[in-house]
């Protein structure tokens, strides 16, 4: 073995030294070679990814503006609700004030039906208690009329009959008086 390493000398290895950097140089070429079509193609790619890239940003710009100028007047659109919200929402409490001071106002009128109803209740008692007195009073004025007209029918049969009979004796007296006084104008006068 010490014979064949001593067998090769220094020029056989250089020129399998030369020989083994050129197949690495031609074989790097080609490694370069390869890379640089490898590079060539990813910057195509990249080209071509870029271009699509814009294309793509471009189609979402033109379809993505009308969604956002909608976004944005839906924006002002929810901003003058709010407000309007706000406001109604104020109007509210104020109504819910309201309700609350009417609702004190109502228990108020509760309470003062309840006394008027109570006061009705003792006017009813004092007009059946009146309408009784007054069912006597009228009761004892129809009982004295009756008795007044029985006593003026009275009186006036009475009077009537003593009219009638005083007529009678008028009647009679000027019969008499007639008679005499026809008597008297039948004598001769002498």
């Amino acid at each position: 073995m010490t014979s064949q390493k001593s067998g090769l000398n220094k020029d056989d290895l250089k020129s399998f030294k030369e020989e083994i950097i050129h197949q690495f140089h031609v074989v790097s070429e080609g490694v370069i070679d390869q890379v640089k079509l490898v590079a060539e193609g990813v910057a195509t790619v990249n080209e071509k990814l870029e271009r699509t890239r814009k294309e793509l940003r471009e189609e979402i710009d033109n379809k993505t503006q009308p969604i956002a100028q909608a976004v944005l007047e839906l924006s002002s659109k929810v901003v003058a609700l709010d407000g309007k919200v706000v406001v109604l929402d104020a109007k509210v409490v104020a109504l819910d004030g309201k309700v609350v001071v009417l609702d004190a106002k109502v228990v108020d009128l509760d309470g003062k039906v309840v006394v008027l109803d109570a006061k009705v209740v003792d006017l009813d008692g004092k007009v059946v208690a009146l309408d009784g007195k007054v069912d006597r009073f009228h009761q004892e004025l129809k009982t004295e009329i009756q008795e007044t007209r029985q006593e003026v029918l009275a009186a006036v049969k009475f009077s009537y009959a003593e009219l009638d009979k005083r007529l009678t004796t008028l009647e009679k007296e000027f019969v008499e008086l007639k008679h005499r006084v026809e008597k008297i104008e039948s004598r001769p006068i002498s």
